[in-house]
C-alpha cells in the first residue's frame, strides 16, 4: 500500500498571499516610521511643553488654552489666512473654469496655448517667488512700470499692508494652470449628445452652459474646490520667500507663523497643538464640503 503523500504546508494561493505581504513590508515599514508615527508623536506633543533643548514636560491643555487666551499672533495669522481662503479659492477656480472653456477649441496651434498657460503650474514654487519679487518691486518691477506707462503709480506691493496679500494671491493665480487641465479634461468628458439634445430644444449657448455643462462639470469643480481649500490652509512658501510674513506680519498665515513656533523658537509642544488645530478644522470644512456637494453636485451614475 502506498505511503500517503505529505499535503503541502502552504496552498498556492497561501504562497502568493505572504509573497504580496513580503513585497509591501517596506512600505508597511516606512508608513509606520514615517507617517504614522509622526502623526501619534505630534498628539502627544501638543499636550507637552518641549522645546529640544529641555527634556518634555506634560502640560495637559496648557498650549491648547495658551493659543486661544493668550495668543495674539494665532488669530492674526488664522485671520489672514482666511482672507488668502476667502480671496484665492474662488478666483482660482473661476480663472481655471475660463481658461478651461477658452482652450477647449479645435484650433489651429491651440496646444501651443495650453502649453503656456500651463507651464507656470510647473516652476518650482521658490524660483516662481523670487520671479514676482522682481515683478513686483515698486520701482523698477513688470506691473509698476506698466501701469506708468498709461499715467498710473502703482501701490509697494509687498511692502504694503493694503496690498501685500493680494500680491501673494496674485502670484498664486498665476499657476491655475494645472486646475485648468483637470477643469479641460472634465469638459471633454462631456457627451457630446447633450448638448445636440439641448440645441433641439432650443437652448442658446448661455442655456446649454447653465443647463448642461456646469452640471456636467460639477464633479469636477467640486473635486477642485476641496483641493484648492485645503491647500490653501497650508500656504507657506510664497509668503516665507517673498515677504518673510511683514509687512507688520499683514502676511503671517498660520502655517509660517507654526513654522516659527516650530524651528526659530524650537517651541515644538506648542507648534504641534497649532498642527493639529489646524487638521481639526481643514477637516471640518472638508466635510462641510462634502455635505453641501449634494445640492449642486451633479453625478451622472446616481441619475442613471
Amino acid at each position: 500500500m502506498a505511503a500517503a503523500q505529505p499535503k503541502p504546508r502552504f496552498t498556492n494561493a497561501a504562497r502568493e498571499a505572504l509573497t504580496c505581504y513580503l513585497f509591501l513590508l517596506p512600505w508597511g515599514l516606512g508608513f509606520l516610521a514615517f507617517v504614522i508615527g509622526p502623526v501619534v508623536a505630534s498628539f502627544v506633543l501638543g499636550f507637552m511643553d518641549y522645546e529640544i533643548v529641555t527634556p518634555a514636560r506634560w502640560v495637559g491643555l496648557a498650549n491648547y488654552i495658551e493659543l486661544f487666551t493668550d495668543d495674539a499672533r494665532f488669530g492674526m495669522s488664522m485671520g489672514n489666512t482666511l482672507y488668502y481662503v476667502l480671496v484665492f479659492v474662488p478666483f482660482h477656480v473661476i480663472i481655471a473654469t475660463l481658461l478651461a472653456l477658452l482652450l477647449n477649441q479645435k484650433a489651429r496651434g491651440i496646444a501651443v496655448y495650453r502649453t503656456l498657460f500651463y507651464v507656470p503650474s510647473i516652476v518650482p514654487i521658490v524660483a516662481g517667488a523670487i520671479l514676482w519679487v522682481w515683478i513686483l518691486q515698486p520701482e523698477w518691477g513688470l506691473i509698476n512700470s506698466t501701469l506708468r506707462m498709461v499715467g498710473i503709480e502703482g501701490p509697494l506691493w509687498l511692502a504694503s499692508l493694503t496690498w501685500s496679500k493680494p500680491a501673494l494671491i496674485l502670484m498664486a493665480l498665476w499657476g491655475s494652470g494645472a486646475a485648468m487641465i483637470i477643469v479641460l479634461a472634465g469638459l471633454q468628458g462631456v457627451p457630446q449628445h447633450l448638448y445636440e439634445a439641448a440645441e433641439i430644444d432650443g437652448a442658446n449657448r448661455w442655456q446649454r452652459f447653465q443647463h448642461v455643462t456646469i452640471p456636467m462639470l460639477s464633479p469636477t469643480l467640486f473635486f477642485i474646490l476641496v483641493l484648492s481649500v485645503i491647500a490653501s490652509f497650508q500656504v507657506f512658501t510664497t509668503a516665507y520667500v517673498m515677504t518673510g510674513g511683514g509687512p507688520a506680519e499683514s502676511t503671517l498665515f498660520y502655517m509660517l507663523y507654526l513654522y516659527r513656533r516650530a524651528f526659530v523658537l524650537l517651541d515644538m509642544g506648542y507648534a504641534a497643538s497649532m498642527a493639529w488645530i489646524l487638521f481639526v478644522a481643514v477637516l471640518a470644512l472638508t466635510l462641510i464640503q462634502f455635505k453641501l456637494a449634494s445640492r449642486w453636485v451633479y453625478y451622472e451614475a446616481e441619475q442613471s
